[in-house]
């Protein structure tokens, strides 16, 4: 997500191990404290792997820096990160051309963005800035202040659900961006932060753990992962350039029961369906 902690993420990526007969999601080391190693006895129901094939691939803009993803409309919504080159933005799907975008100032690091009736809400890194902009024209509506980093977006058609890089998810009020409520996000009993990029797909929380190619699938009640995708492979090895080139972007048509993904600087973005 991050161009400039560098550090942070020296790290090697998440592989899959298998401890105790179950299948468990290793994250990079920033993470493994708070993340699951090995399987809870008291669990009675692990998050199980999901598998997926690939039904199409489109083109995707090479310089974009995937924050935010969403379908609305017959089109991809897409926020972009980077000072200076944060954007949200309207995308035709199949040619990947920007149809209409709004520019966030200079100084801010875009982030995740999500539909609220009319509205485009977009966050911003460690800005503590939400704007907000209409969704036909892109124009500027307004801006609302918020405490912590914001990082991925999504709504359940009622509220706003946020993530921050670490294990919780946020629910705040579509009108205000007031904060009502948070779950804590667990993985075989034990705390999954680095939550990124997140989708509302039937009734589940999808989220992107950054620095990893998974994707988990989150009960909004419990906050527990019900099941995960392994995306390593999705997009070829010579496809990708350095270590911020992650996945990071799912996106859900319900009216075509469509699943995209893609990542940032992907040139790239695949149509997907699960196979159980």
């Amino acid at each position: 997500m991050r161009a400039k902690s560098h550090s942070l993420w020296a790290v090697p990526i998440a592989v899959i191990a298998f401890v105790g007969g179950w299948s468990l999601l290793h994250q990079p080391a920033a993470v493994r404290e708070y993340s699951p190693t090995q399987a809870v006895a008291a669990q009675s129901a692990p998050a199980k792997l999901t598998d997926f094939k690939v039904v199409k691939a489109y083109p995707h803009d090479r310089n974009a820096f995937t924050q935010g993803l969403f379908w609305h409309d017959g089109a991809m919504y897409e926020s972009t990160g980077r000072e200076g080159l944060s954007f949200a933005r309207r995308v035709d799907l199949q040619s990947g051309k920007v149809l209409r975008q709004a520019q966030l100032p200079p100084e801010v690091f875009g982030e995740g963005l999500v539909l609220a009736g009319e509205r485009l809400i977009q966050i911003t890194w460690q800005s503590g800035r939400a704007f907000v902009f209409d969704a036909k024209t892109f124009k500027l509506l307004g801006e609302w202040k918020y405490q912590g980093e914001g990082w991925g977006l999504t709504s359940d058609g009622k509220e706003i659900i946020m993530s921050d890089g670490s294990a919780q998810l946020t629910f705040r009020d579509p009108k205000t961006f007031a904060e009502k409520r948070r779950v804590n996000v667990t993985f075989n009993g034990k705390p999954l932060k680095m939550l990124n990029e997140l989708e509302w797909i039937d009734g589940q929380v999808w989220a992107n753990v950054w620095q990893t190619d998974y994707i988990v699938r989150i009960n909004p009640q419990t906050g527990e992962v019900e099941e995960y995708l392994d995306c390593s492979g999705l997009l070829d090895a010579d496809s990708r350039a350095g270590k911020e080139d992650v996945l990071n972007g799912s996106a859900y048509d319900a009216q075509t029961n469509r699943i995209f993904l893609t990542g940032k600087l992907w040139p790239k973005l695949f149509e997907i369906k699960l196979q159980n």
